[in-house]
């Protein structure tokens, strides 16, 4: 028969075992939906090398934090043992109360110690997209700051890596400190209470001294990161290294850092000689002072050196950073010749369509796109409206899973216009209309105008069932019962798709169908403009095209500016997203190849990215400028 001790071990075993299940079961399933889908893609190699730096992400933060946490408490208490309550009894206000204190100060530790490793590592695990370019392989070549020395690369990609791994370790040191001190407290009362508090000036210092020697270090590498964060300051006129900056505080930071490890040293070693606390005072000392003398010599060379004369003062560094944030921003010489003059107003001609081009309730123009077309041998501008299905528009008696999932699954061809032409009566006109879709200019037809991928498609669908459809993209296979049974418990549709008589073996499902969240998905380390514009091939297929940029906020000397919510001073368009509206095949062309960044990416996921030179000719020449980098350069042009 077991004890009690072993039934309760094993009652919390089965307890540990069966939260892991229900928690670990729904993201178990999302990622086996996710390797069919990347899968379908021809991505499946990209979704296991982002969930392989990830999950090694997650290890490895989660047994460093817990090592040097859990590793920090075991190592203070053995320091503290003589002075731990024994017997089970600790003292409060002086008097005795029984406790198992160490037992349960061990089990407080390493449930802590777990809960904090776990929260930090999900942190990190976040952060993937940094701690990739910091580890990625990466070109010393190009750019170098005319201050410090460091390539570009260093700056974009390796430098967030060690703000973040610096970081990391400031908040672990701190924490260490902090179970330093509750030691010291904890064991304060015992040695009053036996008699001992005499000595008290000598062994609780050891731990505390050991913890403030990693907290030194760390802060040392603090600053000296912080020196390179200096070329990318804001300040009031311009961004970059300042006057006082380069003549006193890149240098004076480096001697703090000097100090820091001095004291660092001070402190280890009387952590493990005299522990005395006097010596922990004595190593902070020297970087206390050269701190603040930096500051006061620091604003005495900003106050009476450079405030007299500034401009002169800044004049170079001004320089540096109106030379260099033009590269940041990568601001193009386009000069587009106006070939038509634009009559039509987008949200106008989008109202005039809904009323004659949507055919049925249920079809919607949610976006107006303009673009170049060769009409008659002449290259004209025009309108191309894309008719979506909008499965909010069916009638209320339409609204059930069938329609919903297995015949209304997909929009139907474009309407396109020149910008400036008009019909007798005031509309539109239409040089691509109605279903099926019919062209009035030779050499403009839609050969697949089927589009079960764009701006509206926010729901899953499933193609190839026993409903009558004309057209099957391609999508994940259901298969067999159970696998039907685990993408419907996914894919939230448990009710109904296991059991439908319409849906066979050889049926598919079409996922992520809006075209955000598509490119988000394959590659959500980089940034998309909120504008994908449809566009006709020379082979008469329909496909999206969307910008995607690279960004940081640590480009060397530019100025900051607000993308949505976030500080940037670098972007480039580097990259163009092709998704075919038929069967969602997604390429990712890189354009610029100058980009570290996208080059640190490309090395990580090689056959996730196509050179540009690969994109098919009928759709290069429909590239067009994009709309956010344009609405950043004219915030910088704006100010220089």
């Amino acid at each position: 028969m077991r004890s009690p001790r072993r039934r309760r071990r094993f009652f919390l075993l089965i307890l540990a075992v069966l939260a892991v299940i229900f928690l670990g079961g729904r993201t178990a399933l999302s990622y086996y939906v996710d390797v069919l889908w990347f899968g379908s893609l021809g991505y499946r190699d990209v979704l296991w090398g982002m969930l392989s730096l990830q999950w090694g992400i997650f290890a490895a933060f989660a047994a460093a934090t817990f090592l040097i946490l859990f590793g920090s408490f075991l190592a203070l208490k053995r320091a503290h043992l003589p002075d731990l309550p024994s017997g089970h009894t600790i003292f409060i206000g002086g008097q005795p109360l029984k406790l198992p204190v160490e037992p349960i100060l061990r089990l407080i530790a390493l449930g802590l110690s777990l809960a904090i490793a776990g929260v930090t590592a999900a942190g990190m695990m976040m952060e993937w997209p940094t701690i990739a370019l910091w580890y990625a392989p990466r070109s010393a070549g190009g750019f170098v700051d005319p201050v410090l020395g460091k390539p570009l690369s260093f700056f974009l990609c390796a430098l967030p890596g060690w703000q973040l791994l610096v970081g990391w370790l400031l908040t672990l040191a701190v924490m260490t400190c902090v179970l330093a001190v509750f030691f010291i407290l904890i064991t304060r009362g015992t040695r009053a209470f036996t008699g001992r508090s005499r000595s008290y000036v000598t062994l609780p210092w050891h731990g505390l001294s050991i913890t403030s020697a990693f907290l030194l270090l760390v802060l040392a590498m603090r600053v000296y990161i912080g020196r390179f964060e200096r070329l990318f300051d804001d300040h009031t006129i311009f961004a970059g290294v300042t006057y006082t900056d380069s003549h006193v505080m890149l240098t004076g930071m480096l001697v703090v850092c000097a100090a820091l490890v001095l004291g660092a040293v001070i402190a280890a070693v009387n952590g493990v000689t005299v522990g005395r606390g006097r010596w922990i005072a004595a190593a902070i000392l020297p970087a206390a002072l050269c701190y603040i003398s930096l500051q006061v010599v620091g604003w005495y060379v900003s106050s009476f050196i450079v405030k007299p004369n500034e401009l002169v003062r800044e004049q170079p560094y001004i320089a540096h950073n109106i030379a260099l944030t033009r590269p940041a921003t990568d601001p193009a010489n386009n000069q587009a010749t106006l070939q038509n003059i634009r009559l039509w107003d987008w949200r106008a001609l989008q109202d005039t369509l809904r009323q004659i081009q949507e055919i049925r309730t249920y079809y919607d123009f949610p976006d107006i796109d303009i673009d170049r077309y060769e009409i008659d041998g002449v290259t004209r501008q025009v309108m191309l409206a894309t008719r979506e299905l909008n499965v909010d528009k069916l009638p209320e008696s339409s609204r059930n899973w069938i329609n919903e999932k297995l015949i209304y699954t997909h929009g139907y061809g474009i309407t396109m216009n020149p910008v400036n032409g008009f019909t007798p009566e005031g509309l539109p006109t239409l040089i691509l209309s109605n279903m099926p879709v019919q062209s009035t200019v030779r050499g403009l037809t839609v050969t697949r105008p089927e589009v079960y991928f764009g701006e509206l498609t926010n729901t899953d669908v499933y193609v190839k069932t026993r409903q009558k459809e004309f057209n099957y993209p391609q999508g994940i296979v259901l298969g067999g019962f159970l696998r039907r049974i685990v993408i419907a418990l996914d894919r939230g549709d448990l009710a109904k798709l296991p059991f439908s008589d319409d849906v066979n073996k050889d049926s598919q499902l079409l996922m992520r169908r809006n075209v955000r969240d598509r490119v988000s998905a394959l590659a959500p380390f980089l940034t998309y403009d909120s504008d994908p514009y449809i566009v006709l091939g020379d082979d008469g297929r329909l496909s999206w095209i969307m910008d995607a940029f690279t960004v940081s906020d640590s480009y060397p000397y530019a100025s900051h500016y607000r993308l949505d919510r976030d500080p940037i001073n670098y972007m480039r368009n580097s990259v163009k997203v092709v998704i075919d509206a038929y069967n969602g095949a997604t390429t990712f062309y890189v354009f610029d190849k100058e980009d570290p960044i996208i080059a640190a990416y490309r090395s990580l996921f090689p056959n996730l990215f196509k050179d540009a030179a690969t994109m098919p000719s009928g759709l290069r020449k429909h590239m067009r400028y994009p709309e956010l980098l344009l609405k950043l350069q004219a915030a910088v042009y704006g100010l220089y």
